[in-house]
């Protein structure tokens, strides 16, 4: 694996918040969204309408469970809300469709993102065993440290960097590509083809095929091993739909999230010089860090459910076929659960926010998550001394509404 295999300029364009791709999840909105979603709270903990209009967002925008101009909309803003909806999956469930996996083909509708009850159970079971704390090892041994150091090493001589897009947004997606044992030429076709399915199973296709009949040490090989049993007790390998929706949801979700929170995290450090010298010093500072950079600022700060039958919830009445709208990132500053919640502070009491969900649908790859952000992190400032902000350059923010990150993330170094 070498660097100049990487295209820069298409990562950039890819990856980019404000791009035409990503600009229909309110990619555009630079503002705070926080002040807005306190006074929304205080208004009341569910509310009728969607999160982007009550904000007084007029642009329709797209999103899971958006746009769904038929149904009613709900949207919740206290933790408690927003808690008990991810709590209870008999009435909030994840699609207002069951997933027909024998008819269905690959796509990240089929698959575990939409499924509930006892086959998202029996589906979430074949993969946990790869994603547990305890696996983290094996996804830093494998993939996440090399493809750390290479990105490192293409810049770790010049004494400046932009490390959002060329650092952050690279990691997630060649680590979950290098763990379908994809080459890195591959990997950025396939984050460009995440919406054209059939474009991605022709790239893994002949990988899943070649597992089957001489597995490796990697997931595809993992997936083609996987047996469930059925309702009727008969025994199942997974098709090549099943592995393709299986790989789809790995790689919108782990290439479109992580690299997000990264930014993120980092913008939190470079912009506290005092917290960063501090994790310098004593790495074992990261971790509150991460924890709270996923509860201050969670990329994804929204995510949907279907109501199934007519309930009173948090003061609103919710009629059945209605969308609930968890806004989870109004949810981790409630003032009832977390004081100051405003603030960055790393030395409060830690208390699991709903950054990576809740219930039985918490995010499978979080411990992945973890684990490239705080290698990614800890790699930066190993290799890179006197790692600054560009005092010349625009500091970085955090824009967006539906998917929230950082703009450029501008570096010096000695």
């Amino acid at each position: 694996m070498s660097t100049p295999t990487l295209d820069i300029d298409r990562i950039r364009q890819l990856f980019d918040l404000r791009g035409a791709f990503l600009v229909q999840t309110g990619g555009g909105f630079e503002d705070d969204p926080y002040p807005i979603w306190h006074r929304l709270r205080e208004g009341g903990a569910v509310r009728p309408g969607t999160v982007h209009e009550l904000m007084g967002i007029e642009q329709p925008l797209v999103f899971h469970g958006l746009p769904e101009p038929d149904r009613p909309h709900f949207s919740a803003f206290s933790y408690a809300a927003c808690s008990e909806a991810y709590r209870n999956p008999a009435l909030f469930v994840s699609s207002p469709e069951a997933v027909d996996l024998e008819h269905g083909e690959a796509a990240i509708t089929n698959s575990l993102l939409s499924m509930d009850g006892a086959q998202h159970k029996r589906y979430r079971a074949l993969v946990q065993p790869s994603f547990v704390p305890g696996n983290a090892g094996w996804w830093i041994r494998n993939w996440i440290e090399r493809t750390v150091h290479m990105l490192i090493d293409s810049f770790a001589g010049s004494g400046r960097a932009e490390l959002n897009v060329d650092f952050c947004a690279a990691i997630p997606v060649l680590t979950i590509t290098g763990s379908f044992g994809v080459p890195v030429e591959r990997a950025l076709d396939i984050r460009a083809a995440l919406r054209d399915p059939a474009a991605v199973l022709e790239i893994i296709g002949p990988i899943v095929a070649a597992r089957r009949e001489t597995p490796r040490d990697d997931l595809i090989s993992v997936l083609t091993a996987a047996e469930y049993t059925d309702d009727d007790g008969s025994a199942h390998r997974l098709s090549d739909a099943e592995i393709g929706s299986f790989a789809l949801l790995l790689l919108a979700a782990g290439s479109g999230t992580t690299w997000k929170q990264m930014g993120i995290t980092l913008t939190a450090l470079l912009t506290r010089p005092d917290l960063l010298a501090a994790v310098r010093a004593d790495r074992d500072l990261l971790r509150p860090v991460i924890e709270e950079s996923v509860r201050w600022a969670p990329t994804d700060p929204m995510f949907s459910r279907w109501v199934t039958q007519d309930t009173e919830f948090h003061g609103a009445s919710l009629p059945k076929g209605s969308v609930l709208h968890i806004n989870v990132g109004a949810a981790n500053r409630d003032p009832d659960r977390w004081d100051n919640p405003d603030e960055f502070e790393v030395d409060r009491p830690l208390k699991p926010s709903l950054a990576f969900g809740s219930g039985p649908h918490s995010c499978l790859g979080m411990h992945v998550a973890r684990a490239e952000i705080s290698t990614g992190i800890n790699a930066l400032l190993d290799r890179l001394p006197n790692l600054r902000l560009d005092p010349d350059a625009e500091p970085p923010r955090i824009i967006g509404v539906y998917e929230r990150g950082a703009t450029a993330i501008p570096v010096l170094f000695d």
